[in-house]
């Protein structure tokens, strides 16, 4: 029997990232940023709902954000449409899950600035945008 899904009220989110993001940290950084995402990610629970090549992932993933940030379409070039739910229907993603890989993202951007370019005026809002976006990703209460 399948597994109820469970659709988080709301959508996706309303707060975007600025474009400016990219301009700042430019593409290394935001490669270097999710690459270390995934690697902290590696030492997490939530390591068996990745692939076995984490790094792989992280570019997969860096290549979403750069195009997010102001960057190129990157992942729209190399993948087509992310339809990122879609994409993330086939693992449980409950509060828990979703709030692991939160906090995992926050240490990251501990120390954003210094290690990736990130222009800390800008962190407040990207920080809320993973916050909605993560609750977006939710399939299972």
């Amino acid at each position: 029997m399948a597994r109820p899904i469970f659709v988080p009220p709301g959508g996706p989110g309303r707060v975007q990232p600025s474009k400016e993001i990219y301009a700042a940290m430019g593409e290394a950084n935001i490669f270097a940023m999710l690459r270390d995402f995934y690697l902290e990610l590696e030492k997490s629970p939530l390591r068996p709902l990745f692939p076995e090549d984490m790094i792989a992932s992280s570019e997969k993933s860096a290549a979403f954000f750069v195009g997010l940030l102001g960057g190129p379409p990157l992942y729209h070039e190399r993948y087509g449409s992310p339809m990122l739910r879609q994409r993330h229907l086939a693992f449980r993603i409950d509060r828990a899950a979703r709030d692991l890989w939160l906090d995992s993202f926050y240490r990251i951007l501990e120390r954003a600035e210094e290690r990736y370019r990130f222009p800390g005026e800008h962190l407040p809002d990207f920080k809320q945008f993973l916050a909605e976006f993560s609750l977006w990703m939710m399939n299972a209460e």
